[in-house]
């Protein structure tokens, strides 16, 4: 089980194993939702309020080059604390957009309406999760040794 587990000072067992899932996990799902805005970018497109300045594929296009930046970020040691508040504030930034889709969806086939509200209460655990990526960060030895 210790070849699994890192054993640590004082008897913290996995501690930087979680840690390290946690984040690999944050940058993995930000890859996939970055590159999503780059494959599909009409689904993007037709979230974005029409009111925004410079039209809706600049905002999808812009949006999907912050996630990637901020998997990046949050996938580099030395960044990834800030690359951690980058990307709660990214959900938070986001979130505006979802409920968007949300209204919009209206007469859209039941599935997808749910989907739409169903997936608003889940930015909370987003934010959350970046939250503790950026805690864990901040109490890792690893990340100054440069292999958390």
């Amino acid at each position: 089980m210790a070849a699994v587990m890192n054993v640590q000072p004082g008897g913290a067992q996995g501690l930087d194993n979680q840690a390290r899932w946690r984040w690999i996990g944050l940058a993995g799902l930000l890859v996939v939702s970055g590159s999503a805005h780059f494959l599909r970018p009409k689904f993007f497109d037709e979230i974005v309020p029409v009111s925004l300045p410079g039209g809706q594929r600049v905002w999808t296009l812009a949006s999907g080059g912050a996630e990637l930046a901020t998997a990046l970020a949050v996938a580099i040691p030395i960044t990834r604390r800030h690359g951690s508040l980058l990307a709660g504030l990214l959900f938070m930034a986001v979130w505006p957009a979802n409920f968007k889709m949300a209204f919009d969806w209206h007469d859209r086939p039941l599935l997808q309406r749910s989907l739409a509200w169903g997936r608003l209460p889940l930015q909370l655990p987003l934010v959350y999760w970046a939250w503790r990526v950026r805690q864990s960060t901040a109490h890792s030895p690893s990340v100054a040794r440069g292999d958390g």
